[in-house]
């Protein structure tokens, strides 16, 4: 199955070793219902090897089955797990896929085309370097190719490959090619995704510019899919320059060692450098960088480490750490894009718990200043979002966080929203401006001391009063 199974055979160490520093590319797959989408997957991975053999006679039984193709096997079946999937020949939930080439790593998320999984589409956008959006060449630029694009600008992918499918039903025209590629570049522009966008002829079914360049395109002097997923340049994606650390948890095996534990979000540090905890302000210097491998000279952004302080200052859970001389911004006011996930409407003045990174606020929607319709990019009057809704809005928070505008940091500037009673995920936000901080009501904190404890009291009738004011107390510290 394996490119590299040879060396697997002769030395595993050295097998593992060469796979753990590779590159890992996380894109997802993209476009209209119906374009091709799990067929693509499919195709990719078969093409390159990375079906196991019990895996592919599956498959090859399943096509027999469901009869999509006729006597061809049905590779979207690969991805297409759902029972309700298969019966209706569409993609309902992400599905990911994991696999490697000598050159990179890989996870791809394939997303539902339907209007009514927009939620799904941006989850599975959320943490990606790169998406590839399918356009069927019989139809070109569709409303779905729009509102995918869309939620890519949105989600900040920089990296766009718009592949052209069904080519083989267009007698692989070039003027068809060009047309599409027109299109399409209009829209781009308009969405800002111009800076680094492919497009590609090809045939998910056929297998035609997947892995290997075909001989049916011979106009066409691109790469194949696979090339630009294997040499597309994303190590300058991440923000190498702001040193971001949010404490995930505080180490203290023994009274000779504190240290904090997280993973950076962004930047990097060394051992020496002198650093700033927020939002106590109380500054400091790296004294060592442990890892379960051994201590590091230096981190940086996507590394899981500890830190270790030269002085025993005030950091818990949910702080930041930042370089001393960064000019990172706390605020309790902000503006940003929301995709709402959930049933219940998003309404005005509603108050949600609002994470960001390991920081846990309250909070509420201050103000929605519109509703975004994906299809058309036009701005509504809304005083509500429902499920699927994209819409800016004001957020006020009951204390400061330290957070970026999203565009320039994806980890710090990215949060979400939970439903205080249920502690269900309702909605997932992109920071778009910092507005300057707001006093918040005094009353803000004993309103919500006060549900806590109606909470605690329905769950928990066993205990006092004395025993569940002192839990509130510890809660409210907490957040």
């Amino acid at each position: 199955m394996s490119h590299q199974s040879e060396l697997i055979a002769e030395d595993i160490n050295a097998y593992l070793a060469q796979h753990e520093q590779k590159e890992l590319l996380r894109f997802i797959t993209c476009g209209s219902v119906d374009d091709g989408k799990s067929t693509l997957i499919g195709r990719l991975l078969h093409d390159s090897k990375m079906i196991y053999e019990d895996q592919l006679a599956a498959i090859e039984s399943d096509s027999t089955k469901h009869g999509t193709t006729g006597e061809k096997i049905d590779l979207a079946l690969l991805v297409d797990g759902l029972q309700a999937e298969r019966e209706q020949g569409i993609t309902i939930d992400v599905a990911y896929r994991y696999f490697s080439t000598a050159k990179r790593k890989f996870i791809i998320a394939d997303t539902p085309g339907h209007e009514q999984y927009t939620r799904n589409m941006a989850t599975g956008a959320s943490t990606c370097d790169l998406a590839v959006i399918l356009i069927d060449a019989r139809y070109g630029v569709q409303t779905q190719t729009r509102r995918h694009s869309y939620i890519a600008s949105l989600l900040g992918i920089k990296h766009i490959v718009v592949a052209i499918n069904k080519m083989d039903l267009m007698n692989f025209s070039e003027e068809k090619f060009n047309e599409i590629q027109t299109e399409y570049a209009i829209l781009a522009k308009k969405l800002g995704l111009d800076s680094d966008i492919y497009y590609v002829p090809m045939s998910a079914l056929e297998g035609d510019n997947i892995v290997n360049k075909s001989e049916r395109s011979p106009w066409y002097q691109g790469q194949s899919l696979m090339e630009i997923l294997e040499h597309v340049e994303i190590a300058g994606d991440k923000n190498i320059a702001n040193f971001r650390f949010p404490v995930q948890y505080v180490n203290r095996p023994n009274l000779d060692f504190r240290g904090f534990c997280g993973t950076i979000a962004s930047g990097e540090i060394s051992v020496g450098d002198a650093v700033r905890a927020l939002p106590s302000g109380k500054t400091s210097k790296v004294e060592s960088i442990v890892t379960y491998d051994g201590d590091l000279p230096s981190a940086f952004v996507g590394q899981a480490v500890t830190l270790t302080l030269e002085d025993e200052i005030d950091v818990s859970r949910g702080d930041m750490i930042v370089a001393i001389d960064d000019q990172a911004t706390q605020t309790n006011h902000l503006q940003a894009h929301i995709v709402w996930m959930s049933e219940s409407a998003l309404t005005e003045k509603s108050e949600y718990f609002f994470k960001f990174g390991t920081k846990l606020a309250v909070g509420n929607v201050e103000k929605i200043v519109h509703q975004i319709d994906v299809n058309t990019q036009e701005h509504n009057d809304k005083s509500v979002l429902e499920l699927n809704d994209i819409g800016l809005a004001d957020i006020t928070l009951n204390q400061a966080v330290v957070i970026d505008p999203y565009q320039y940091n994806r980890a710090t500037g990215a949060f979400i929203i939970i439903d205080r009673l249920s502690n269900i995920t309702v909605g997932a936000g992109m920071v778009s401006h910092i507005l300057d901080s707001v006093a918040v009501s005094e009353n803000d904190h004993s309103v919500f001391s006060q549900e806590l404890s109606s909470l605690i009291r329905q769950h928990y009738g066993d205990k006092d009063d004395a025993e569940i004011a002192l839990l509130v107390k510890k809660l409210t510290q907490h957040l």
